[in-house]
């Protein structure tokens, strides 16, 4: 009887001690933030993870001149997104440079925002159904359209000169593929990494045209006015800041951030400075 009595005992206790083990995995173990160390969804929002950090890191583009571009010399990157970005780490944390500028491509940004690398993609990112499933967008915050980047003299001057045989250069993962395909299925698509292979691919004369949203291949014409943008925009592009889905706070606070933005002017200020004149209704 005694002896069946401590092995009774023995069970007992091994099993509360598994418990109390697993109580403390749940709490302390993996976080399913990478590298980060933030909490996990669950335990945290992001937007009091951001808040405990003191940092907000956002996805920008380092290849797309007027939007996010890298300066070799300085090491700085700088565009329209870019100030974007940092007005928004004003509105959430007071300080502009409370920020961390990590580079994403059309490609890499949706993989690396849900991995928990990024709290914020703010890189030329247009708003579809498709990508809703996969992220949450904010309000739209630029208006584009996809158009055609042409070395000058080109006979190309619209979609409608796009014939069988035209090699149209363009980016992974973008829509500007799926737009080009359905607008001109004969065509011959070469897709690149990023945008700046994409353009010295077209200098090198690999590729009669390339395509994606006007805006960028302004900031393209700009550093090589040898090129320029032909015909009038054949999509809308609406561009929104993505978000980890479900972190409605996080969007909430991007939403109001974007709002006051427009309403004292700034987002008037920084178009201007980038792009050109707001458009009315911007």
């Amino acid at each position: 009887m005694k002896k069946r009595s401590w092995m009774t005992l023995g069970v007992a206790l091994t099993f509360l001690a598994t418990v109390l083990l697993a109580g403390c995995s749940s709490k302390e173990g993996g976080n399913g933030n990478g590298a980060s160390g933030e909490p996990a969804s669950g335990t945290a929002s992001a937007l009091e993870s951001i808040k405990s950090r003191g940092k907000l890191v956002v996805g920008v583009k380092y290849d797309t001149k007027l939007f996010g571009l890298k300066d070799p010399a300085s090491g700085n990157v700088e565009g329209f997104d870019v100030d974007i970005a940092k007005a928004l780490a004003k509105e959430l944390l007071g300080d502009e440079t409370k920020i961390e500028l990590k580079e994403v491509t059309s490609k890499t940004r949706i993989p690396m925002l849900n991995n928990n690398d990024i709290d914020i993609i703010v890189a030329t990112m247009t708003i579809t159904e498709e990508r809703k499933k996969e992220v949450d967008f904010s309000d739209v915050y630029f208006k584009a359209g996809q158009s055609l980047l042409v070395k000058k003299g080109s006979p190309i001057k619209s979609i409608d000169d796009i014939k069988k045989g035209t090699k149209v250069l363009a980016v992974k993962g973008s829509t500007s593929v799926d737009n080009i395909k359905a607008k001109a299925p004969d065509a011959t698509i070469l897709e690149f990494d990023n945008y700046q292979d994409a353009f010295s691919a077209l200098k090198a004369g690999q590729g009669d045209t390339l395509t994606t949203d006007n805006a960028i291949l302004y900031g393209m014409a700009v550093q090589d006015p040898n090129f320029e943008v032909v015909g009038e925009p054949f999509t809308d592009e609406p561009y929104g800041i993505a978000i980890k889905k479900g972190e409605t706070d996080l969007l909430n606070s991007v939403n109001a951030g974007l709002k006051k933005l427009h309403d004292n002017g700034e987002y008037d200020k920084i178009y201007e400075k980038w792009i050109g004149k707001a458009p009315s209704g911007e």
